[in-house]
């Protein structure tokens, strides 16, 4: 027997726990088994390791008085304690959560990852993305089979039988080399005056003008009135002697020339 089955304290035995046990007993249905603690111990016919043989009938078929087995503590009554030969998974649905940190074995790589047995009811899946921080062509190009990793559980699912872990989470991320960057990019990425809206600024400095202009040209009152009444009116004037002066000065020059060909002219003739 191994160091477990030295205990003498049934108090002390757990579920899933492992024993090396002595078949003391054998019926059709189940057997007893020594484990050295003083609570009975039974071994079930259902729950006799099976594996590669014909559905057993009776125990008494693959069991007999004084042989040693392997079994595992199934559970733990007030009155005996129920033994299994099938062993229990390492991991069990109930224990797996999200984020938690499992080890395990690569025991098959597919093109779209790679499969790990962590010892669930199902082996994980390492997705390609989730093989390296980096580019990934094939899970071959990082892991290989019988590959002892450790990975993250990202997600469980008991209804699909699934669970999805990832390597890279436990690995540090790539560092980020920040460039620096031209000043005139820097003023182009910063937030223009005005809400942010381009042009913002020069509509606002349309209306001002507008406005300024609308009251600068408003009259106030009635002296403004009149003040304005007479500038325009001196303006006109001088609008109209400048334009008289420009006229006579044309038609002097024009009387000037027509008087210097028709001069020419007679000279000719003589």
């Amino acid at each position: 027997m191994d160091d477990s089955v030295k205990q003498t304290s049934s108090e002390e035995v757990k579920a899933r726990q492992h024993f090396t046990g002595k078949v003391t007993k054998v019926s059709m249905a189940a057997a007893l088994v020594d484990i050295g603690t003083e609570k009975p111990a039974v071994l079930h016919i259902s729950q006799l390791d099976g594996t590669g043989r014909q559905p057993i009938k009776r125990v008494e078929d693959v069991l007999e008085v004084g042989q040693e087995v392997d079994v595992w503590v199934r559970r733990v009554t007030d009155d005996v304690i129920q033994l299994t030969q099938v062993k229990p998974l390492d991991l069990p649905w109930k224990d797996i959560k999200d984020g938690m940190i499992v080890k395990g074995t690569v025991i098959r790589l597919e093109t779209f990852g790679a499969f790990v047995e962590i010892g669930a009811e199902r082996p994980g899946l390492v997705h390609i993305s989730e093989i390296a921080h980096g580019y990934v062509k094939t899970p071959g190009d990082v892991l290989k089979d019988g590959q002892e990793i450790e990975a993250v559980v990202l997600e469980s699912n008991r209804k699909k039988k699934q669970i999805k872990l990832s390597i890279k989470a436990l690995q540090p991320a790539p560092e980020v080399v920040e460039r620096d960057e031209p000043q005139q990019d820097r003023e182009e990425r910063a937030p223009r005056r005005g809400g942010g809206r381009r042009g913002g600024g020069r509509r606002e400095e349309r209306q001002n003008v507008n406005q300024i202009l609308a009251e600068v040209n408003e009259p106030q009152d009635e002296t403004d009135t009149a003040l304005g009444a007479a500038l325009r009116a001196a303006l006109e004037n001088q609008n109209s002697d400048e334009e008289a002066s420009r006229v006579e000065k044309k038609t002097r020059g024009n009387s000037r020339e027509q008087e210097d060909i028709l001069s020419r002219t007679l000279g000719q003739r003589s």
